[in-house]
């Protein structure tokens, strides 16, 4: 079974972007953590099952060694630029695309570590309207489910709008029944969140 996890929104300060996304949107968040591998940290937007995860890179030198930080040191700040499906079955969906499965970890302000494998993200790097595939660490909480106050209440996630070659998602996606729309151009264009106060996009 498939789940949208995230969507990855670029930033270059992760405080300000987060006090943006309060004041225009009423969305709070939590930090998330340090990325160790990529040179990146991240704030997350609570949303039920999944989030919106603000990213920036905050050691430059290790971030240019690696794909994932390359990209998030490319992209412009404040567009959303990639997504993530989870699923519970990681290495299967490795098996079907003969791609290989890979470990990743950050480190929470608290000092625990949170695990997860991924398949796909050096694709994903190169063509943002696909998505990578994710799956949690065994006993890790789903970041979306946090505790976080939202204006007007609780916030899920309803669409993403993403920016893609129909067939080439659907080949890549395998059966699902996500929440996508998809588009012609590449990238992921925008949300479609929903709430206390109704329908709102971000994108």
């Amino acid at each position: 079974m498939l789940a949208i996890d995230h969507v990855i929104l670029p930033v270059r300060d992760l405080a300000l972007e987060a006090a943006e996304l309060e004041a225009r949107y009423g969305l709070g968040s939590v930090e998330g953590g340090r990325h160790p591998a990529w040179g990146t940290a991240n704030r997350i937007v609570p949303l039920g099952d999944s989030y919106l995860e603000l990213i920036a890179v905050v050691d430059h030198e290790i971030a240019g060694r690696t794909a994932f930080g390359q990209w998030i040191a490319a992209a412009t700040p404040g567009r959303l630029l990639g997504w993530a499906v989870r699923t519970d079955s990681i290495d299967a969906i490795a098996r079907r695309l003969g791609l290989p499965v890979l470990t990743g970890s950050r480190t929470t302000p608290n000092g625990a570590v949170i695990t997860w494998r991924s398949v796909g993200t050096d694709i994903a790097v190169r063509d943002p309207g696909l998505p990578f595939f994710i799956q949690w660490g065994d006993g890790v909480p789903l970041p979306g489910s946090a505790a976080v106050e939202h204006r007007g209440g609780p916030v899920t996630l309803k669409m993403v709008s993403v920016a893609a070659d129909p067939v080439g998602l659907a080949e890549w996606l395998g059966d699902h029944d996500l929440p996508i729309d998809v588009t012609g151009l590449p990238g992921t264009s925008a949300i479609t969140l929903t709430g206390g106060r109704g329908d709102f996009t971000i994108g």
